[in-house]
């Protein structure tokens, strides 16, 4: 709720600091006061357009701060958050607009700069101000269907769930049918390109492969006489291999004559094994390096074709193998494409059917608390003076293309004020007065169910006096135990009602004015009803009047 308004220097106001409380606030005061600058004070903070006519003369700005206290979990704080803001918890929310002389203009909340539209759209949050020229609230056809809803206490989850399912359907079909389409176009291209693959047939690290095996056989041409003369100096009956088994044969004879003898003998055995290791490793060198003028022919043909079809499509030729398979994989989708496609059809036709059966239940609901609506606000228009008024709920169906997650229904509270006269949208009342009690009379019967915590009714007695008067007051005060009411009022009746009571009052001093608002307390409270009763001249029997009154309220 609304708790602190602070006004610096603004048209008649100079200083300015008022504490609400919760319930039933009045602002009364004569013609002419300022009553209209205090709400003008107030719409400036809540986003209204900037004016350089606020700013009181003389002065090179105005300052308007208000304060709220809400709780953690208000939509307030998640739309601060959402626009980069801190919203601490347990802390007041406050709002300070500050407009400068030359016309330029700043907002702060909770002492971080923000956007007008931001403050527009936190103030539609905490307040609603009902009066002539009220654009947001209750006279706002956008909002007709929720306030339905909650009124009707009409749980929409399931369309909601129903309608994402559907357009979710929507979505993969209209992927699936892109990509058949485009599989399509390129069927062609395709059938070509798998079939190239497929004839050619590469395997996974088939290029290093052959690499390997065209560098090992060119090396062999280069050094397959170098490897022969080794190995016949190793092989043979007059090979280096020979010589040392005949020496180990004949070493073997007399080793055990001398020491040095079978150490010698243990040496020449070492090196028999390391020659015919090495033999063995030449004969493998030659096998791996062996020169084939045609499998050397082959690898290279194979090579190339595998380094082409690469560069062809742009790929290393290691990579080969799979885009065979991902190629093969899309020509197959198209292929089965279609019956794929089928079933989504199908999920969409079934998807769209239960939304729709969804849709059809929400209407229902909505009509038939649509005629409880009707008749509750019915039964509030008479004691306003409202009695030739007529209040109808007009539930319309949607084009398609407007359907959404609420269903299918456009949800307009519509009103006709005098007896023939053909319904139309609330906006079309001419009278303030007149607006602002049809606004009520709906208040009243929504029970301010999913409204903004603060409510702000600007002349709703006007043009009316006695028992309609009273019938406001009563239904004021009602109202104001489900939310704060702050009602500016020309009728002691409703002013009698009010928890709290602000004076405006206008003074002069030379050629400067002022507008000043105080609170009042018990006894002065009396006697401003007293002069709201009788006039400039206070009279003994509107004090006894303004008793009753109060004492009745």
């Amino acid at each position: 709720m609304l708790t602190a308004l602070s006004i610096r220097d603004v048209v008649l106001i100079e200083t300015l600091d008022l504490e609400f409380g919760s319930g039933l606030g009045v602002l009364t005061g004569e013609t002419g006061a300022g009553k209209s600058i205090l709400l003008d004070a107030l719409g400036l903070a809540l986003g209204m357009r900037a004016d350089s006519g606020l700013v009181r003369s003389g002065q090179p700005q105005a300052v308007v701060s208000v304060t709220f206290e809400i709780p953690d979990d208000h939509p307030a704080n998640a739309l601060l958050r959402d626009n980069g803001l801190d919203a601490e918890p347990g802390e007041p929310l406050v709002i300070r607009r500050i407009v400068k002389a030359d016309g330029g203009s700043r907002a702060m909340i909770n002492d971080q700069s923000a956007s007008a539209a931001l403050l527009r759209d936190i103030g539609a949050m905490l307040v609603e101000i009902h009066g002539q020229h009220d654009d947001r609230g209750l006279l706002n056809p956008r909002g007709h269907r929720a306030l339905l809803d909650s009124y009707g206490r009409i749980d929409t989850r399931v369309c909601e769930h129903a309608f994402a399912a559907w357009r979710g359907a929507e979505a993969a079909l209209a992927v699936a049918r892109d990509e058949l389409d485009a599989a399509a176009r390129d069927r062609d291209y395709l059938e070509h390109a798998v079939a190239e693959l497929q004839k050619l047939a590469p395997e996974p690290g088939e290029e290093e492969e052959l690499a390997g095996l065209r560098a090992n056989m060119q090396k062999g041409a280069r050094l397959d006489e170098d490897i022969a003369a080794a190995a016949e100096l190793l092989q043979g009956s007059e090979g280096g291999l020979s010589l040392l088994r005949q020496a180990a044969r004949r070493l073997d004879r007399i080793a055990g004559e001398h020491d040095k003898l079978g150490e010698a003998l243990a040496a020449i055995d070492r090196a028999v094994i390391e020659a015919s290791e090495a033999e063995d490793r030449l004969a493998e060198a030659a096998d791996a390096m062996a020169y084939d003028p045609a499998r050397l022919e082959e690898a290279e043909t194979r090579l190339f074709e595998l380094r082409a079809l690469a560069r062809k499509h742009r790929v290393e030729p290691d990579a080969l193998p799979a885009l065979a398979e991902e190629l093969a994989g899309k020509l197959s989708a198209i292929e089965s494409g279609q019956e794929h496609l089928a079933a989504l059809e199908r999920a969409v036709i079934e998807s769209r059917s239960a939304f729709e059966a969804s849709a059809a239940e929400l209407s229902r609901l909505r009509e038939a608390a649509a005629a409880r609506l009707d008749l509750a606000v019915a039964r509030e228009l008479a004691p306003l003076k409202l009695d030739a008024a007529r209040f109808k709920t007009v539930i319309e169906p949607l084009d398609q293309a407007q359907w959404s997650a609420r269903g299918r229904d456009r949800v307009e509270f519509e009103v006709s004020t005098n007896p023939g006269a053909p319904f139309a949208p609330l906006t079309r009342i001419a009278s303030g007065g007149e607006l602002s009690r049809f606004i009520l009379a709906l208040k009243v019967a929504l029970a301010e169910r999913g409204g903004a915590a603060t409510m702000i009714f600007d002349e709703i007695d006007r043009g009316v006096g006695g028992a309609v008067a009273s019938a406001i007051g009563e239904r004021l005060h009602r109202l104001s135990e489900q939310a704060q009411l702050l009602v500016v009022t020309h009728s002691p009746q409703v002013a009698a009602r009010g928890n709290q009571h602000l004076l405006i009052e206008k003074s002069h001093e030379g050629t400067v004015t002022r507008t000043s608002v105080n609170q009042l307390d018990e006894a002065k409270r009396r006697e401003e009803i007293a002069r709201m009763l009788s006039g400039a001249q206070v009279t003994d029997e509107a004090r006894a009047q303004a008793v009753r009154l109060l004492e009745a309220a």
